[in-house]
């Protein structure tokens, strides 16, 4: 049985990571927060390119625009997104195991895969993969990024879209749906799609400089790059919700352990007085 002063070590040890844990889950709400409130901003501007594209699509001139062109997939680029660090629960796990079935599915399909990476766990996760072709690793990235960051990533996306060097971009992440539930999730980016929306009369009647279709290719290259920001922003937000739950959980588990020990602490104390006392008591006796 372990000593009341080692007991007292163990209880001061796990009281000082409950804190720790309490801090990174307060943090983590809070980085949770802003990653919501900025990822309602988009929305506005995703609302207003699907019905301009609605409406260029419908076009003549732009019917056939080649980042809407579906052809034969013979080989895929994937946008894997995933967080730097850890303690985020089964965060990365889920998204890494959607990314290893889609690979398996290529495999089995004939498909070649190509593989962008965002964070430090996706690239330390494809590294251990055999004979994985890697183009590109993105690693710190900003928790609010800029177009100025997403750009290089976009402009590779459409730029081997266009020279068929790939048929087919996906982005493979985490989609965020409230506190409690965030899902492991693929979306294509290229060919490129939109739900389709109500045109105003506004957009309708609009006239297009320098031509419809040079307006649709930057329309559509932007709906590509928002599409991405949004499921970064998706993916930072379920980082925020599964590391926010899983401190939680170990703050609990810390209080939990603190009380046992407390009552182990308590019994190895009652047990020494106890003793003493049977002691003094032998004592007295002895004496008489």
């Amino acid at each position: 049985m372990a000593s009341t002063r080692q007991l007292k070590s163990r209880v001061k040890s796990v009281k000082g990571t409950r804190q720790i844990t309490k801090a990174m889950q307060l943090v983590a709400a809070s980085k949770m927060r802003r990653a919501q409130e900025v990822a309602s901003q988009i929305q506005l501007f995703s609302d207003a390119a699907r019905e301009l594209l609605t409406h260029l699509r419908s076009l003549p001139d732009t019917f056939n625009h080649h980042l809407f062109v579906e052809r034969r997939v013979d080989s895929r680029l994937i946008v894997l997104i995933t967080s730097d660090k850890g303690l985020a629960g089964a965060y990365n796990a889920n998204v890494l195991k959607r990314y290893a079935e889609a690979l398996k599915a290529d495999k089995a399909a004939g498909i070649s895969t190509k593989t962008i990476c965002i964070g430090r766990k996706a690239a330390q996760f494809v590294a251990r993969i055999k004979d994985a072709e890697v183009i590109g690793v993105y690693e710190g990235f900003p928790e609010r990024p800029t177009e100025n960051d997403l750009r290089p990533i976009v402009a590779t996306l459409i730029e081997r879209f266009t020279d068929k060097s790939v048929d087919a971009v996906d982005v493979i992440y985490t989609e965020y749906k409230n506190t409690i539930t965030q899902i492991a999730s693929t979306k294509q980016l290229l060919p490129a799609g939109f739900v389709e929306a109500e045109v105003s009369e506004a957009v309708a009647q609009a006239s297009f400089e320098p031509s419809a279709e040079e307006v649709l290719e930057a329309t559509t290259q932007r709906l590509i790059e928002v599409q991405l920001l949004q499921a970064y922003l998706d993916s930072g937000a379920s980082e925020q919700s599964m590391r926010m739950i899983a401190m939680k959980n170990a703050t609990d588990n810390a209080g939990d352990l603190i009380d046992d020990l407390t009552l182990e602490m308590n019994k190895v104390r009652q047990a020494g007085i106890t003793q003493e006392l049977s002691e003094i008591s032998g004592g007295a006796e002895a004496m008489k």
